[in-house]
């Protein structure tokens, strides 16, 4: 069997926090190099004149679910990873670019509460699902927008080493 277990899995510390800070957005053609091992991205960059966009994300307003989808009767394993995030307020602005959104296959990278950076979307792209703009009735009910972004992959999302963001967010040169 070539597909050998090679370790166990203690009990973690309970030093762990759910929940998304931010999330940053290009187009999956931008990707120039992309080098990683063992899950860790350790050099990434874009192809010139693209970068990631930086969208922040209020406290507890963003979630990731991760599936391992197998198949015992085909023999087939893949992993389908959806983004949910909440964006206050709306305006033509980002009515605008939510349009170039839905219109492109996308990269994206979570930086998660714990301070880890994940990328979705590396080889397939990542798409924007059935979303919506919002206003309730009352006051204090939510104005802005409800995203679903979905992706496919044949494997887990890598983590992308945090010394590479600075340089991913500005305009590759």
């Amino acid at each position: 069997m070539a597909c050998i277990l090679t370790s166990g899995r203690t009990l973690a510390c309970r030093d762990a926090i759910g929940g998304i800070k931010k999330i940053y957005i290009t187009e999956l053609e931008n990707k120039n190099v992309l080098t990683a091992s063992a899950g860790t991205i350790s050099a990434f960059t874009l192809l010139t004149g693209k970068q990631f966009w930086s969208y922040d994300l209020i406290k507890e307003t963003a979630e990731y679910d991760q599936k391992i989808v197998t198949s015992t009767e085909n023999g087939t394993v893949f992993y389908e990873t959806e983004l949910k995030i909440m964006l206050h307020k709306t305006s033509v602005a980002t009515r605008n670019e939510l349009k170039l959104i839905a219109q492109n296959r996308l990269m994206v990278i979570i930086l998660d509460r714990n301070g880890d950076y994940w990328l979705m979307g590396e080889v397939n792209g990542a798409d924007l699902m059935p979303s919506s703009a919002k206003s309730g009735k009352a006051f204090g009910d939510f104005n802005g927008y409800e995203l679903v972004l979905s992706a496919k992959e044949t494997d887990l999302m890598q983590i992308v080493t945090s010394s590479l963001i600075p340089s991913l967010i500005v305009p590759g040169v």
